[in-house]
């Protein structure tokens, strides 16, 4: 998810189409786990309509070089 957000903010929607077989509710944790890491920042907009924002925050860009490396890896020795 956090690779998903490294193109720029992006709306729950957005996400969830991104992000495949991953229902409402668990999208909803992940991203609220995220938020209270520090790594994804959470932004509402009153509106109308009402609508929220996420993106990553500066930990969580500098934790994508290292997913990178480790999706690198995997490609390699996982089959």
């Amino acid at each position: 998810m956090l690779g998903t957000l490294s193109g720029g903010p992006a709306g729950f929607r957005a996400l969830a189409r991104a992000v495949e077989g991953i229902s409402d509710s668990m999208l909803s944790d992940r991203l609220g786990a995220l938020t209270e890491a520090g790594l994804v920042m959470r932004t509402v907009d009153e509106g109308p309509p009402v609508s929220v924002t996420y993106e990553l925050t500066e930990s969580g860009r500098a934790l994508l070089p290292a997913l990178e490396e480790i999706s690198r890896w995997a490609e390699e020795h996982l089959h």
